[in-house]
């Protein structure tokens, strides 16, 4: 978990993005991933291919959430990008579990070690179970304060 939590940069933190769908996020990360580096050609298909078959939508009991992802092969670099766009954005929900879920945060993960993404979501669903944690997330203005606040609970 630890090699996770070095993912998190502030960098990779974006604040009041005004996206419509799942699909404009994703352009937008794209804008910001395939510069830096962090993204391989073709991940923006790939990402919102995955995210048709396997929607990443979670209505958690403190925040609403989506944790889109794609295969490993898309990972030029590791790293785990957060967005907390203007408004939320509606996701379908993980595994038809429920009504669209409208995301107040997107955290994309890019983690190249099919066992490292497991922990990585797991330990995410843990911070948006609690209420303090998720309140503690969701209230931060800064992309360093959003990097320290996740590492402070993952």
């Amino acid at each position: 978990m630890a090699d996770n939590e070095a993912l998190f940069t502030p960098e990779l933190v974006f604040f009041d993005w005004e996206c419509a769908t799942p699909d404009e996020v994703f352009a937008r990360l794209e804008d910001e991933l395939a510069p830096r580096g962090y993204i391989a050609p073709g991940w923006l298909d790939a990402v919102r291919t995955r995210e048709d078959a396997y929607p990443t939508g979670l209505a958690m009991p403190a925040a609403n959430i989506a944790i889109p992802h794609t295969d490993p092969g898309f990972v030029a670099k590791p790293y785990i990008a957060v967005v907390k766009p203007a408004a939320p954005v509606v996701f379908s929900a993980m595994a038809g579990m429920g009504a669209p879920v409208p995301a107040q945060i997107i955290i994309n993960l890019g983690i190249a070690e099919p066992s490292g993404q497991v922990e990585a979501l797991q330990s995410l669903m843990n911070i948006f179970m609690d209420a303090a944690a998720a309140a503690d997330v969701l209230g931060q203005t800064t992309c360093q304060g959003m990097v320290d606040a996740i590492r402070r609970h993952f």
